[in-house]
């Protein structure tokens, strides 16, 4: 599955960076949120519209404050 595949890849290039796994979990957890709001897209068919709209949801429907919404834009950008 072509979402696995590029969850793989992320996370290989997390530990290469020698980030945390607290914050490899972190920015899977909310690159597989932002493929799942977004029909299972692949997020490089997505844009800046999309990642609007999901920041947008996250605070209107969820009510995250602004640390988290910036949190979640990290990784999908």
């Amino acid at each position: 599955m072509l979402k696995s595949q590029l969850l793989n890849q992320v996370r290989q290039t997390m530990r290469l960076k020698h980030l945390s796994i607290r914050t490899e979990k972190a920015y899977i957890g909310w690159i597989y949120r932002f493929i799942l709001y977004n029909d299972k897209k692949h997020p490089k068919e997505l844009g800046e519209t999309e990642i609007r709209n999901f920041l947008s949801m996250l605070a209107i429907e969820n009510n995250v404050s602004p640390s988290t919404q910036n949190q979640a834009l990290y990784p999908v950008r």
